[in-house]
C-alpha cells in the first residue's frame, strides 16, 4: 500500500468526492484507511454515568484506498504514487507527474 499515514488525500468517488483530508489511520489488511473529516457517522454514545444525557458524535469510518488520490506536496496535483532507488539504494515514494519525493 503506497498511502502512509500523514499524507494529505483527494476523494475522486463517492459521497465525499472532491473533499480533501488527512490520513490519520492506514488499515493494510483490510486495504483501507481512515481520513479527517470524510466519511462521517453518527454514533450513539451511552451515558456513562446516572447524571448525564447520552450523545451522538461524529466518527470517521475507513474508506477504500481505490477511491483517493495522493495531493503532491510540490506540485499540488492529485498523482499516484510511485518508487523510485537514490544512488544509495534507498527507496523513496515520487509523484508520477512531477518526480518529486512525496
Amino acid at each position: 500500500m503506497r498511502i502512509k499515514k500523514g499524507d494529505n488525500i483527494i476523494m475522486i468517488s463517492g459521497t465525499d468526492k472532491g473533499k480533501k483530508g488527512k490520513v490519520m489511520k492506514v488499515l493494510p489488511d483490510d486495504n483501507k484507511i481512515i481520513v479527517e473529516n470524510i466519511n462521517l457517522k453518527k454514533k450513539h454514545q451511552r451515558p456513562k454515568t446516572a447524571g448525564k444525557k447520552g450523545e451522538k458524535i461524529e466518527v470517521s469510518r475507513p474508506v477504500s484506498v481505490a477511491s483517493v488520490m495522493i495531493i503532491c506536496g510540490s506540485c499540488g496535483k492529485p498523482t499516484r504514487a510511485g518508487y523510485k532507488i537514490l544512488e544509495n539504494n534507498k527507496k523513496i515514494r515520487a509523484c508520477k507527474k512531477c518526480g518529486a519525493a512525496i
